[in-house]
């Protein structure tokens, strides 16, 4: 009975995996597991200025500033809720209250019109105003984008008077990288159903033929 119990368990581990990340919106998913999300579908940031804005992204985090980024270039990052597209702080708003049982931190977005800065409780006001004197800017390009989310990184933490490390070394790998552990952490889960079937499977068997 209680080898039937957690087959069941692992099961509905499995089918619940796709459901959680099949919620339709990208940005969502990744921001579970780290800092950014930097439109990895056609945004074409390069690798080394998604490492530059990871790194900064902790430095924040390890100097008591934790900030959550989603870059924006296009309808398609935005999966299910294309009518958001262009909407930044409306975005901002719908995605932090999406996340909220899992982070907690403010979530800046940077989209081709501007920037939306979330959280829901506490958000300094001069946070943005910060933001307001940035240079405007309208643009899908990916890169253009990705210097606007550090450029408005820096700004916050500046003015919190933090500095904020750029370097590489361990500053974060690609975005696809953690894809690809969610991927495979669905696969073990995959193959424990599997096994536990099997063992159910011939302990029946076993219990028939005596």
């Amino acid at each position: 009975m209680r080898l039937r119990v957690l087959v069941v368990a692992a099961l509905v581990a499995l089918v619940a995996v796709p459901a959680a990340l099949a919620d339709g919106d990208p940005a969502s998913d990744f921001l579970l597991s780290q800092a950014s999300f930097l439109s990895p579908y056609d945004g074409k940031i390069s690798t080394s200025q998604q490492k530059r804005i990871e790194a900064m992204l902790q430095s924040a985090k390890e100097q008591g500033f934790p900030l959550k980024l989603a870059v924006i270039a296009t309808r398609y990052d935005l999966g299910a809720v294309p009518i958001l597209y262009r909407k930044p702080q409306t975005y901002a708003k719908f995605l932090a209250q999406e996340d909220y049982y899992f982070w907690k931190d403010e979530l800046l977005v940077v989209m081709p019109n501007g920037y939306g800065l979330y959280k829901l409780k506490n958000l300094p006001p001069r946070d943005k105003a910060t933001l307001a004197k940035l240079p405007k800017f309208d643009t899908t390009n990916g890169p253009a984008l990705g210097d606007a989310a550090e450029r408005a990184v820096t700004a916050l933490a500046a003015r919190r008077g933090l500095t904020l490390a750029t370097g590489g070394g361990s500053g974060g790998s690609s975005v696809w990288v953690e894809r690809a552990e969610i991927a495979g952490g669905a696969v073990v889960i995959c193959l424990l159903a599997a096994g536990g079937v099997f063992v159910w499977r011939r302990r029946g068997r076993a219990e028939v033929t005596r």
